[in-house]
């Protein structure tokens, strides 16, 4: 177990080397400069601002600069806010990227597992068919679209939560329900074809036989053991969501990294675009981590086979 960890933590790091990697060079294949949307700034106002911040320097020289200090914690000075640390940007904005994240993952999750349980009891049921059909809208159905939507008949018709900013738990609902109903589809379709699965096994006819009662099954045997593959869906999909939605962020007014990273993209602000890339990266990387461990903790076949390797 010991030699399978240091293995995945490596290829962690050797992960996380390449995004930045081809992240910083992409990056600087971006039209425009940092200074564009500045009309009125002179030639020798942009060379001195070069110079403040290094981009007089050849780009390999600027990589080396930016990956050392990145090594010590150092994510650069955003160009937007001038002489603001980017590490302070987005520790000022994580905290409501991370609530709107948290709460739209433990609502899609929570629902996602009723529908899909559901759905697997009455299969090949109109019970089966709606929810099937459920899922599929909410897959297909883009969540800035569903965003608006609530916006217009939820908050504006019917006056229920705010339609914008960002307050109190009201301020949090419609912009949760956008960004939840995507894990909701996921989860109830994973569920119930893990369901169906598992309730034609032996040991289900096995637990029928005995005596056991209906929800006994279902709780004790179907549904633990049908929730294991969706642990490799949840790890991907919470950093997806507490690093920000960009989209919903902007429809909500939410002032959350998502928002800052649409903001540092349209005025080309580099170190704000590569600390919110490798935010989202380190996270991304070490719930895969996480989600390894977790499952070779519920499946010990996956932690010895790992281990053989």
């Amino acid at each position: 177990m010991r030699k399978y960890l240091l293995k995945r933590v490596f290829y962690m790091v050797l992960t996380l080397f390449l995004v930045a990697t081809i992240t910083f060079f992409l990056m600087k294949l971006m039209p425009g400069t940092p200074y564009s949307n500045q009309q009125k700034m002179t030639q020798q106002q942009i060379q001195i601002m070069n110079q403040q911040y290094g981009l007089n320097k050849p780009i390999w020289q600027q990589y080396v600069i930016y990956i050392f200090g990145m090594l010590h914690g150092d994510l650069g000075t955003s160009f937007q806010f001038s002489n603001q640390p980017v590490s302070y940007l987005i520790s000022s904005r994580i905290g409501a990227s991370a609530q709107l994240g948290a709460q739209a993952m433990i609502f899609g999750v929570f629902f996602g597992i009723i529908i899909g349980s559901i759905a697997a009891i009455n299969r090949n049921t109109w019970i089966d068919t709606t929810s099937t059909v459920v899922s599929i809208i909410g897959k297909s159905v883009p969540n800035f679209v569903l965003a608006v939507l609530l916006q217009y008949y939820i908050a504006l018709k019917l006056g229920w939560f705010p339609i914008a900013d960002w307050g109190g738990f009201s301020y949090t609902v419609l912009p949760t329900i956008a960004l939840g109903v995507g894990p909701l589809a996921e989860t109830a379709r994973f569920v119930r074809t893990g369901m169906v699965d598992v309730l034609n096994s032996d040991y289900i006819e096995l637990a029928r036989a005995k005596g056991l009662s209906k929800f006994g099954i279902v709780y004790h045997h179907a549904l633990r053991n049908s929730l294991i593959p969706l642990v490799t869906l949840i790890g991907p999909y919470t950093v997806a969501l507490m690093t920000g939605s960009m989209v919903i962020e902007n429809i909500f007014s939410i002032p959350g990294i998502g928002e800052q990273f649409v903001k540092s993209i349209l005025v080309n602000d580099y170190p704000t675009i590569m600390g919110v890339t490798m935010l989202f990266s380190a996270g991304l990387v070490a719930i895969i981590l996480l989600t390894d461990i977790v499952y070779g903790i519920i499946d010990p076949r996956i932690r010895l086979s790992g281990s053989e390797g």
